[in-house]
């Protein structure tokens, strides 16, 4: 990975305004997704801190998904699942945090084990309400968050006062 490979990676992000509703701005990293070049580059930025340092991959539904795989498969460790309530046929604990426009849950399987070191992966970190809630059921579950990490931060929202240190790839 070099600088030129992120800083491609980075222009490959598309902003659409007025998207879901008017006034906010949607980052969209679909191209990045498609370019296998850009998400090697991102996906080695991710890991580089935490090299070693983790036993599973926490991956927060949908997009940090994406990454949660790639990250394992590179670290040769799987993948815990954070999904939206309901998603799972045996969650073994779940964690309700609020929005800007109502509460969400999100739950884990029970697959992690006593004392696991959990790396948590996003694609964005908005408000952070949703790392906090994951950071919160990976220790209900029993294991040690490590650390957390995202692809882009937008950091008007403010979202790293709740979630405390996160490691970002970029900022915007």
């Amino acid at each position: 990975m070099t600088n030129t490979d992120l800083d491609r990676a980075k222009t490959l992000i598309a902003s659409i305004p007025d998207y879901p509703e008017p006034g906010v701005n949607f980052r969209d990293i679909s191209p990045l997704l498609a370019d296998g070049a850009a998400m090697r580059a991102v996906t080695e930025a991710l890991i580089a801190p935490f090299e070693g340092q983790f036993d599973i991959v926490g991956g927060l539904e949908a997009r940090g998904f994406l990454f949660a795989g790639t990250i394992a498969m590179m670290s040769g460790v799987g993948i815990l699942p954070i999904r939206k309530a309901g998603k799972l046929p045996r969650p073994a604990a779940a964690v309700s945090y609020s929005l800007e426009y109502g509460t969400a849950t999100i739950e884990g399987p029970d697959v992690l084990k006593e004392g696991e070191r959990v790396l948590l992966v996003d694609d964005i970190l908005a408000t952070g309400g949703t790392l906090t809630a994951a950071q919160a059921l990976v220790k209900d579950l029993g294991a040690e968050v490590i650390g957390s990490a995202v692809v882009l931060e937008l950091e008007a929202l403010g979202g790293r006062k709740l979630t405390g240190d996160v490691h970002t790839v970029f900022a915007g």
